[in-house]
C-alpha cells in the first residue's frame, strides 16, 4: 500500500563507474586528475516499494540509523534534511522525497529559477603540458574546446596558475595569458571563465589580468588565498578595467561565516560551495542570505557528472544561479542525455526527484 509518509525499509551503499570524456590533467595545485573516479551512492528503499538514490561524498554515516524511520522524520520539504547527522544522505533523501510527492526536486526547492540551466565546460585543465615527453601545447587545449563543443558545451572555464607548481613562474604566467587569448580567439562568443585554484598572489594576478584585459572574462575564480583586503583591491581593479568581470570564491575549504561579509561588501560576486560536500540542505538555508547580500551562487560540481544535474536542480529551485559547472563524462547505467547540455543548456523536466532512474543492478558495484 502506497502511503504519504513511508518508512525506510533498507539503505544500500554501492559504487558506480564514472568516466570523464578524456583524461583530465593538472591544475595549479594538484597532479593529473585521471579518467574519472568511481561514484559512491546510497539507495533508499521504502516499505511501500519506492526508491530514492544519490551520490555520497566522504564516509557514509550510520546506515542503520535511517532504517525504520519515517521519511517525514528525516527531511522537511520546506527546508531539507532535519538532522545534520543525516546530511551524508542529503541527495538521496531529496530524491526520495520528490518521488513520494511526485515532484521534481527543483519544484520542491521553490521553482524560482529557470529549468533551462546554462552549463559551462569545467574540464579544461593543463593538458597542454602533457605528455611530459611530448607536450601537446596550446593546440591541444583548442582541440579539447572543439571536442567539448561537440558534446553540447558553449561556455568554458580555463584552469590557470601554471607558474604555481609546474612551470617557472614567469613562463607559466605567460602560458596562462597565451592560452586565455587563444581560447578567446577560437571561441569569440563564449562566456570565458578562469580558475587559478589559488595559484597566484594579488600582484601576479593583476599582471595576468592586465595582459588579458581586452578578452572579456566572465569571472575569475579563486585567484589567490582568501583575503578580504586582497579581494577588495582586486574588485577595485576590475571596477576600473573590466567592471563586468565577476569574482568567484568559496570552493576550497569554505569558511562561510568569513566569506559572507566579504560578499556583502561587494568583493565576492559568486559563492561556490560544493553541491554535495557542502550540501543541498545548507545551500537551501543559506541562499536567501546570499541573495540578500547581492551575491550570486554557483555550486561547485567538479568531479562527478551527476553533480552537474544536482546543481542544476538547485539552480532551478532556489534561483540566484547564473551558471552551473559541467563535468563532461558518463556514469554507467545513467542515460547520457540526463547529464549533457544541448547548446550550452541542461534542460530539466518534471520527472520526480532528480529525474535519474536508478541504474540496473548489474551496474551497482559493491561498496568497500
Amino acid at each position: 500500500m502506497v502511503t504519504a509518509d513511508p518508512t525506510l525499509r533498507s539503505v544500500e551503499l554501492h559504487r558506480l563507474e564514472t568516466r570523464y570524456s578524456r583524461t583530465i590533467g593538472r591544475n595549479a595545485r594538484l597532479g593529473e586528475h585521471g579518467d574519472g573516479p568511481s561514484a559512491d551512492v546510497v539507495v533508499l528503499r521504502t516499505d511501500d516499494g519506492r526508491t530514492g538514490w544519490g551520490l555520497v561524498e566522504g564516509p557514509p554515516g550510520d546506515v542503520d540509523a535511517l532504517i525504520g524511520r519515517r521519511l517525514s522524520d528525516l527531511i522537511d520539504p520546506a527546508s531539507g534534511v532535519r538532522d545534520p547527522r543525516d546530511h551524508w544522505a542529503d541527495v538521496a533523501l531529496h530524491d526520495l522525497l520528490g518521488v513520494v510527492l511526485d515532484q521534481p526536486v527543483h519544484a520542491l526547492l521553490g521553482g524560482r529559477g529557470t529549468v533551462d540551466v546554462p552549463v559551462y565546460d569545467g574540464a579544461l585543465y593543463f593538458e597542454d603540458l602533457d605528455p611530459q615527453e611530448s607536450p601537446g601545447g596550446i593546440a591541444r587545449i583548442l582541440e579539447e574546446c572543439r571536442a567539448d563543443a561537440a558534446l553540447g558545451y558553449r561556455d568554458v572555464k580555463l584552469k590557470i596558475g601554471r607558474g604555481n607548481r609546474w612551470m617557472p613562474r614567469a613562463e607559466g604566467d605567460a602560458r596562462d595569458v597565451a592560452v586565455t587569448r587563444a581560447v578567446r580567439e577560437a571561441m569569440p562568443g563564449a562566456r570565458l571563465l578562469v580558475d587559478a585554484n589559488d595559484g597566484y598572489d594579488l600582484p601576479g594576478f593583476l599582471r595576468y589580468l592586465d595582459a588579458v584585459a581586452d578578452v572579456g572574462l566572465h569571472w575569475v575564480e579563486e585567484p589567490f588565498l582568501d583575503d578580504a583586503d586582497d579581494l577588495a583591491q582586486l574588485r577595485a581593479w576590475l571596477d576600473e578595467h573590466s567592471p563586468a568581470t565577476l569574482i568567484a570564491e568559496g570552493e576550497t575549504t569554505p569558511e562561510v561565516p568569513a566569506l559572507l561579509p566579504i560578499a556583502a561588501a561587494g568583493s565576492i560576486d559568486v559563492l561556490l560551495m560544493d553541491v554535495i560536500s557542502f550540501g543541498l540542505t545548507p545551500w537551501r538555508r543559506l541562499m536567501p542570505e546570499i541573495e540578500a547580500a547581492g551575491t550570486l551562487a554557483s555550486p561547485h560540481a567538479w568531479g562527478q557528472p551527476l553533480k552537474t544535474r544536482y546543481a542544476a536542480h538547485l539552480a532551478a529551485g532556489c534561483g540566484n544561479v547564473e551558471l552551473v559547472e559541467g563535468v563532461p563524462g558518463t556514469v554507467r547505467g545513467v542515460e547520457d542525455a540526463l547529464l549533457r547540455p544541448v547548446d550550452g543548456v541542461l534542460h530539466l523536466d518534471d520527472a520526480p526527484g532528480f529525474g535519474i532512474p536508478l541504474p540496473d543492478a548489474e551496474h551497482l558495484l559493491p561498496h568497500d
